[in-house]
């Protein structure tokens, strides 16, 4: 055995809730007596695409000894479940950039005579990853110019924009009460943020869940005030990538604190564990807080 990534559980925390379970294709997770457990480490590539579904972050990575994942074993378990699972399993892959093991996933199902997905061709997915989306215009694997990064604390503004009808109609109401937005720089979505970004250098980072913005009503004020922010979903986007990001913005920049502001359902829980977990793998001490929003907007 060597040493290698893969999942921990912790039993305490964990609620048998069984969200996890699905995000597991390769079947390396079972609920046994009410609690989520690793059942193999063979089954378990490491890349933890069950974190963000844990309500209760009792999902964790952890690297110790442990048997290699073996892909064959894991392409047993993935047929039996049928196209789907098996089209996301190889994306599961490709998005991690799994090429060896993607390799011989598409070998077993040849070997096999199972035919690979209509997605799928040649080990490659078919939309090359060059084109341009055609609802937004942006190559998928290049920089879009909505991701170009800006800092514009203290500047003042290059050019001005005509404002449009409903700003005009929004200042011609003499009721309608004028705030300034305390944002201070783009991108703020967490998969456009890169780590060498320059506003992040001695920064008090905001994660905050994408919904949080709509719900509470003095965001900006409480919440984004003198704050770099970062914003994202963990049950709809790849958590796995939330982590790796998290932790080389915290690895490589002097951050003063982190504050995590999540909705109260369950599927927001992640971004803590994932805050939480990139602190602990840059080795350093940060003060952290989490604030908990409810679906009416209060902190709870």
């Amino acid at each position: 055995m060597a040493k290698r990534k893969v999942i921990n559980i912790n039993e305490e925390l964990c609620n048998g809730c069984g969200n996890c379970i699905p995000n597991c294709p390769e079947g390396a997770l079972q609920i046994i007596d009410g609690k989520a457990r690793l059942v193999s480490d063979l089954f378990c590539d490491g890349l933890g695409a069950c974190i963000g579904e844990c309500p209760v972050g009792a999902i964790t990575t952890e690297e110790r000894e442990a048997l290699p994942y073996d892909e064959k074993k894991v392409m047993e378990n993935i047929v039996k479940q049928g196209e789907n699972v098996i089209k996301a399993h190889l994306k599961h892959l490709k998005d991690h950039n799994e090429k060896e093991y993607l390799k011989q996933a598409f070998d077993y199902l040849k070997v096999n005579g199972i035919e690979i997905p209509d997605d799928f061709k040649d080990g490659r997915i078919l939309e090359e990853e060059t084109e341009k989306d055609e609802n937004t215009g942006c190559a998928s694997s290049g920089v879009c110019p909505g991701s170009q990064i800006s800092d514009f604390t203290n500047k003042e503004k290059s050019h001005k924009v005509e404002p449009g009808i409903w700003k005009k109609a929004f200042d011609e109401n003499p009721e309608n009460e004028i705030r300034k937005t305390q944002l201070n720089h783009w991108p703020i979505q967490i998969k456009l943020v890169p780590p060498n970004a320059p506003f992040l250098q001695n920064s008090s980072l905001l994660i905050a869940a994408d919904c949080v913005p709509f719900t509470h009503p003095d965001f900006h004020e409480k919440f984004l005030k003198g704050k770099v922010l970062l914003i994202g979903c963990p049950k709809f986007d790849d958590a796995q990538f939330y982590l790796q990001r998290i932790s080389d913005i915290v690895s490589n920049n002097d951050i003063k604190s982190i504050t995590v502001v999540y909705m109260e359902v369950p599927c927001c829980f992640g971004l803590i564990s994932i805050a939480q977990e990139a602190i602990k793998r840059s080795g350093k001490i940060i003060p952290f807080v989490a604030v908990k929003i409810s679906i009416k907007g209060e902190i709870i």
